[in-house]
């Protein structure tokens, strides 16, 4: 992969990239800057480019922030009754059925 060449990164991690950039560029970096920051971090974080399969779970980020959404959802999660959660997980399930069905017609 010749230098530069980011085709060998997923979806997830360019929207990632993007995200990071624009929140520096925000704070007054240069566009050129900030996006040599964003990819540096994307590497630091995920170890580069696509992996070869495996489970995601290996090396920490480095960023604990990264990993705190999780534990926080899953105490919300818990303080709410077995009725909630079920009508919430139904109503997912719905809208993901209705997604797929948008696009498969697109």
């Amino acid at each position: 992969m010749p230098q530069g060449d980011k085709s060998k990164y997923t979806d997830k991690q360019d929207r990632k990239a993007d995200h990071i950039a624009d929140s520096y560029e925000k704070k007054g970096v240069s566009q050129k800057e900030a996006e040599s920051r964003a990819w540096a971090t994307v590497n630091k974080d995920d170890g580069g480019g696509k992996k070869a399969g495996g489970s995601g779970r290996g090396k920490s980020t480095g960023h604990p922030r990264a990993h705190k959404g999780g534990k926080a959802g899953g105490k919300a999660s818990a303080s709410r009754s077995a009725a909630d959660r079920s009508a919430s997980a139904k109503k997912a399930a719905a809208t993901r059925k209705r997604n797929a069905e948008h696009h498969a017609h697109s």
